[in-house]
């Protein structure tokens, strides 16, 4: 049997956010409460369109100041 830890990367930058639009990566969108609870918001997909203010995903428009944006990242990857 073969098991992989799946970790992630939170995309927070425009810079990042760029990134993984470049790339074609699926992007996965959670909200995370004041007590550090994380739930999931929506399976996301690939970045179409960064603002200041919102990231478009999948034709889905979510707001930056309230969700995170995270890719996952395969076992052995680090992030930069």
């Amino acid at each position: 049997m073969i098991i992989v830890k799946r970790t992630y990367k939170v995309l927070r930058t425009d810079m990042e956010l760029f990134g993984a639009a470049l790339v074609q990566a699926h992007v996965y969108v959670v909200s995370v409460d004041e007590e550090l609870r994380v739930a999931f918001e929506d399976y996301g997909g690939v970045v179409e369109e960064v603002k200041p203010e919102s990231v478009k995903i999948a034709d889905k428009i979510f707001m930056r100041d309230q969700l995170e944006f995270r890719i996952h990242l395969v076992s052995g990857e680090r992030p930069e």
